[in-house]
């Protein structure tokens, strides 16, 4: 890559503390009364000074520039109302807005743009105040200036970076989630050839990689700046090793040769459903005729038929909830309705984030790819390319998402599935048992069933294999349903904020007790998304 990193140039001379105590502070000028937000001191220097709020200090910086920096609107109001310019610059061509956008002070931009600021302007770098707010992760006062002040999300700087650059190579997940909700460009390119998934492969930002991925196609994974170097072997030149190796990965996905991309695509839309209804159906069959039908055995007694029949109306009932896990929506959350409009930002901005209903000002709610707002607890599966609510996992055997709808479902299959399996295998057991003759000294009872009854061993082997795996499952499902949270929060319970107290460690707020939680599973189908108290963090991913 041609240059090394990029310098965040918006201003390192902003260091005026807002928490400071005024009382510690020698408020001399108008400067100091600005960064302090000391109100009277400044009416003092005004009114009774004579003291010119349009002139700089020694750095060459405004009394609006400081009152902005630390969100004092009503200082800023005041400095306008008596001969501040909402639009003079620094000698760096900053303007005050520039300067809200390091901190991200909303309140104060309100005023500097409702009094003439232009939202547009750049510095001497071409920086506006979108690329500031991107350059430290100030999301909210980012979208804020989108959303009501209509700021180009997408512009380009001197060197040709858009925000979403700045943003990736930041590794402000949030920030890049707004904007590809935005749809800001994954494919521009800046004057040396980079992407932002080179940028945030430069810095080995992996959120920001999985984002920038997940929602976007393969054209930005193959894309060479102009030292001819892919975001993979950035990272791998750079010695990010795990970005490396998931860009890799995601590269070797979309460029595999045409019969694994056909066999992978058939996976990924088919899954291993059938090969787990071939399974179900082999042993079935090998049940019936090699362990109840089998005339090498003894006659059937009537307990054990009793036992055998149940086994095989367990198997039936297990068909039934496996067609239905596998069929059954499992909470798919409603992609926002589209029409043909070519502008999409107007399309973007009819999504209203201030007044919907299931909002929570938690970023990881936008999803870029579905283009709506999901609930917490929902995630977005790229299997099956759709946000789940109350996600669990996506689960290949029955090819479909496990979330809301079909949990129950799942859980009942898991169940007879389970019994199944371990009702056949004690009448396998027991009739494998009563079979065995008088053997000689030098034939060994293992040696003697394997070689007289084949098929009935062949199905204790599957049976026990599918034994422990659906007791394993049962086991953790069971776990996670009485403690109200899901497969995928107890995965990455340490990418959730909600799911930690203020001491850092894991607290789970939709944990109503073990009673109430099951109950709430078994009658409703899902259990409770209230919470049992409030949250003590907001979410902090997806």
């Amino acid at each position: 890559m041609a240059s090394s990193e990029i310098e965040v140039v918006a201003s390192t001379e902003l260091k005026a503390d807002h928490h400071q105590n005024n009382n510690q502070v020698a408020i001399t000028d108008v400067f100091s009364a600005s960064a302090y937000g000391d109100f009277q001191k400044l009416r003092k220097f005004v009114e009774e000074d004579g003291a010119s709020v349009s002139r700089t200090d020694g750095n060459g910086y405004f009394a609006l520039q400081w009152a902005t920096l630390n969100n004092f609107a009503d200082i800023a109001q005041y400095i306008l109302q008596h001969g501040g310019d909402v639009n003079a610059t620094d000698n760096n061509k900053q303007a005050a807005l520039h300067w809200a956008a390091v901190r991200g002070s909303i309140a104060v931009a309100d005023v500097l743009l409702q009094n003439g600021a232009r939202v547009e302007v750049a510095d001497v770098n071409g920086y506006r105040p979108v690329h500031v707010a991107a350059q430290y992760g100030q999301t909210d006062f980012l979208n804020h200036i989108i959303a009501n002040y209509h700021a180009d999300f997408d512009a380009p700087d001197n060197e040709g970076r858009s925000p979403l650059h700045w943003a990736a190579y930041k590794g402000f997940s949030d920030t890049i989630r707004l904007l590809l909700f935005r749809d800001a460009s994954q494919g521009r390119q800046d004057r040396e050839g980079c992407t932002p998934l080179h940028w945030a492969a430069l810095r080995g930002n992996v959120e920001a990689c999985t984002v920038l991925v997940h929602a976007g196609s393969k054209q930005e994974l193959m894309v060479k700046d102009k030292a001819g170097f892919t975001p993979s072997q950035l990272a791998s030149d750079k010695g990010h090793r795990q970005v490396a190796l998931f860009l890799s990965n995601a590269q070797r996905a979309h460029s595999s040769r045409w019969g694994d991309k056909f066999c992978s695509k058939m996976m990924g839309d088919t899954g291993f459903a059938p090969i787990l209804l071939c399974i179900i159906i082999i042993c079935t069959v090998l049940f019936i005729n090699s362990v109840v039908a089998a005339s090498s055995l003894t006659k059937v007694t009537a307990v054990v038929g009793l036992w055998s029949w149940t086994a095989l109306s367990l198997v039936f009932g297990s068909l039934i909830m496996f067609y239905r896990c596998a069929s059954k929506d499992p909470g798919y959350i409603k992609r926002f309705e589209v029409d043909n409009r070519t502008n999409s930002e107007d399309l973007l901005l009819t999504i209203d984030l201030n007044n919907s209903s299931i909002w929570t000002g938690n970023w990881s709610q936008l999803c870029p790819t579905c283009k709506i707002i999901r609930p917490v607890r929902s995630k977005h599966c790229p299997t099956c390319k759709r946000c789940v609510e109350q996600f669990d996992h996506h689960c290949p055997w029955i090819s479909n998402c496990v979330g809301k709808r079909n949990k129950r479902d799942f859980f009942i299959f898991l169940c007879m599935g389970n019994l199944t399996s371990l009702i056949s295998a004690a009448v396998t057991v027991q009739r494998l048992w009563t079979a065995i003759p008088p053997l000689p000294s030098e034939e060994t009872w293992m040696h003697h069933v394997v070689v007289q009854h084949p098929g009935a061993v062949v199905f204790l082997a599957l049976d026990i294999v599918i034994l422990i795996a659906a007791t394993t499952l049962t086991t953790i499902q069971v776990s996670q349903i009485a403690r109200n949270i899901t497969t995928n929060e107890s995965v990455n319970a340490i990418r959730y904020g909600y799911l930690r107290g203020t001491d850092g460690r894991f607290r789970n707020p939709y944990n109503h007790g073990c009673q109430k939680n099951c109950s709430d599973f078994l009658i409703n189908g899902y259990t409770n998304d209230e919470i049992a108290w409030p949250p003590l963090q907001q979410v902090a991913d997806s």
